[in-house]
């Protein structure tokens, strides 16, 4: 039982911190909305357990962001995306809408918003390579992220090795590429 609710706790640590990443990603354009949001301090956590667990989380995320080489989780062009494609054990994820993949998607790409990753994990193998893609893109900044950057740190956060994401949905029908509605 007592495992039980550990790994509750870590979870909900775990995405709490995830959120928390998120909601500050959204708030770097904006100062005022950020300024209130930073004197609100550090939240008091009841038990000393939760708070190692916190402590160790916070530096497994600080250790795992800071191996990352640059560019590592990013395929740079349309032509190295479809390099990776023509290996047929790739998985091909849309991070869009439901809406947006509707009304064209990348051929053999299959749909799982962003917003639903954490329920459909069981749909992305681990052990085979992994590439997302959204509609605008791989891009990470203060400022913004875009679902294809939240969706590969996800998943890189939550054990997956073998994932990446492409220029964008966007570059590949610009670059006159194949696309298919459904």
């Amino acid at each position: 039982m007592f495992l039980i609710s550990c790994k509750k706790s870590i979870q909900t640590i775990f995405w709490g911190f995830l959120l928390g990443l998120c909601v500050l990603f959204t708030l770097g354009q904006n100062s005022a909305l950020a300024v209130p949001f930073a004197k609100t301090g550090a939240i008091a956590l009841e038990s000393p357990a939760i708070s190692e667990v916190a402590v160790n989380l916070e530096l497994e995320v600080d250790r795992f962001l800071t191996s990352i080489p640059p560019g590592y989780f990013t395929i740079s062009n349309v032509a190295g995306l479809k390099t990776l494609l023509k290996n047929t054990q790739t998985v091909l994820v849309d991070v869009r809408e439901p809406s947006e993949y509707k009304s064209g998607h990348i051929p053999n790409a299959i749909d799982i918003p962003l917003r639903t990753l954490a329920q459909t994990l069981n749909e992305i193998p681990r052990d085979r390579p992994v590439v997302l893609y959204c509609s605008t893109g791989y891009r990470f900044s203060f400022s913004e992220a875009t679902p294809t950057a939240m969706g590969v740190m996800t998943l890189h956060l939550l054990g997956y090795e073998n994932v990446q994401g492409p220029p964008s949905f966007a570059g590949w029908k610009a670059s006159g590429e194949r696309i298919v509605s459904s």
